[in-house]
């Protein structure tokens, strides 16, 4: 059974870090936090936010990097970053790994990068674009990761209700 996860270090904005929440509910997806947050994660904050399913979320939070590491040190885990090596459809999710995002403003630190080079992928974007919003980012490489695992314990086409269009 697939039991991905994603690790945003140090998000910034909560708005991004909600939606990302919503994904992993409706995933199956653990998500990890590595502090400092950009914003408050307190229950009012949630609730303010609209984040209603927060509750239904398997969510870790870690005070630091090497905190991150010493409580999961056997984790592979992917980096997501402009600067990858490989394109993210180019390398395979085993069903346990870690797929890992930087900060909104700044990525992932080049010093972790450097020690990673072979796991780091990237989004392939034209011209100029410095990145893509950190949610949408998080559910493009998310989502390959699922359909490498087939999708496991995932709602599929035969067991969805089909909608009934009126002619």
């Amino acid at each position: 059974m697939a039991e991905l996860n994603i690790v945003l270090f140090e998000p910034e904005i909560p708005a991004n870090t909600g939606n990302i929440g919503r994904t992993c509910v409706a995933t199956g997806t653990r998500l990890h936090l590595i502090e400092p947050l950009g914003f408050r994660l307190n229950e009012k904050e949630i609730r303010r936010a609209g984040m209603d399913y927060w509750k239904d979320l398997d969510v870790t939070r870690y005070i630091n990097w090497e905190d991150f590491l010493e409580k999961n040190p056997n984790a592979k885990i992917y980096m997501a970053t402009t600067k990858g090596k490989h394109v993210y459809t180019e390398v395979n999710y085993e069903p346990d790994c870690y797929i890992m995002f930087g900060k909104e403003s700044a990525g992932i630190p080049e010093e972790i990068l450097v020690e990673h080079p072979e796991e780091c992928i990237r989004i392939p974007m034209v011209g100029e674009t410095r990145s893509l919003n950190l949610s949408n980012s998080v559910a493009i490489v998310l989502y390959e990761a699922l359909r490498q695992n087939q999708f496991e314990q995932m709602k599929m086409e035969g067991e969805l209700h089909h909608l009934h269009w009126k002619e």
